[in-house]
């Protein structure tokens, strides 16, 4: 998500005198998904498929591009209800591949049907989305000390990450590759990289605080 380098502590103050990170400078939209999602910890599995869907969409691209047609992508894929998706057919590739409103790449599209009968392999095993995604949470003590534009330049993968997109693939999932899942961590609260400064840093940590991490409830 470091996709601006400008300023060089990664942060910026609007008028407002709110600090935040600088990467949602963009847009007041973008600012808003910066402080009330990015980084609050997800324990729904439509959201986690969503956005898992939706960091395999952005390959290539922008978050903002992706952010900007999430209405449209979920009014394209049934709010990503993985049991609806899971039974789209050709026919419906050959639909979303005519949808303006969405990235139009075939292989994604594709990939995203797939993943939705894959999603539903791990919940059968899991009991949730959920509670096997937040397993690869790493620890607190692997984490930087200080979360800062410098210590976070440059850093587009972790071991937790790593480990994750490997897992994914064995399961038959694809687009999941590391830098991809990493991007997915940070948005679903697995880690809290909203750098040091940052008004919304406080406010994920609270939120973890608060959540209770989903138990996987191996039912396969």
């Amino acid at each position: 998500m470091l996709d601006d380098t400008t300023a060089p502590t990664g942060l910026f103050t609007d008028d407002s005198q709110v600090t935040r990170c600088v990467w949602c400078r963009a847009t007041p939209y973008y600012q808003h998904y910066h402080d009330h999602e990015w980084g609050v910890p997800v324990h729904n599995d439509e959201r986690l498929f969503e956005k898992i869907c939706l960091e395999g969409f952005q390959a290539g691209l922008s978050w903002l591009t992706i952010l900007n047609k999430r209405e449209a992508f979920r009014n394209a894929f049934a709010d990503f209800d993985m049991d609806k998706v899971a039974l789209f057919d050709d026919g419906d590739v050959k639909r979303l591949v005519l949808d303006a409103g969405i990235v139009r790449h075939r292989g994604k599209i594709a990939s995203t049907i797939n993943n939705a009968k894959r999603a539903q392999e791990l919940r059968k095993e899991f009991g949730s989305l959920a509670a096997y995604f937040w397993t690869f949470e790493p620890q607190a003590t692997t984490r930087p000390g200080q979360i800062t534009h410098q210590t976070l330049s440059g850093v587009t993968t972790s071991p937790e990450s790593i480990a994750l997109s490997k897992d994914l693939r064995k399961r038959g999932w694809s687009f999941v590759g590391p830098t991809t899942m990493y991007a997915f961590m940070q948005a679903m609260g697995l880690v809290n990289d909203h750098f040091e400064g940052c008004g919304a840093r406080s406010r994920a940590f609270a939120a973890r605080s608060a959540f209770a991490v989903p138990v996987a409830a191996r039912t396969g």
